[in-house]
């Protein structure tokens, strides 16, 4: 089974990288820590020495339009909080 991660970037998410070397990213929700911890360590070449998740719940949105309310919600992810090795970083911009 093939899993996705691909990396968050916010304002609380570099806070956190800058502070605790610790690099934000949204997996797939069937990810368990393992798998997570190997896909960065193959990806980007670093020591992955925690792995924390989160499942973040979908949020509720409506708008009004012209025929009425239109009621749904974002999708639910899961989202991993890695923490790296001290003095190694991960640089997500090297391939742009």
């Amino acid at each position: 089974m093939e899993f996705s991660i691909e990396p968050i970037v916010t304002e609380k998410a570099t806070k956190l990288t800058e502070k605790l070397n610790r690099y934000t990213f949204r997996v797939s929700l069937g990810a368990n820590k393992f798998q997570i911890q190997d896909m960065v360590e193959k990806l980007y070449g670093v020591h992955v020495v925690r792995v924390n998740t989160a499942v973040m719940r979908g949020k509720n949105r409506s708008r009004y339009t012209r025929t009425g309310i239109i009621k749904g919600s974002t999708p639910a992810f899961k989202k991993a909080v890695i923490t790296v090795a001290e003095g190694e970083t991960i640089d997500f911009y090297s391939n742009i």
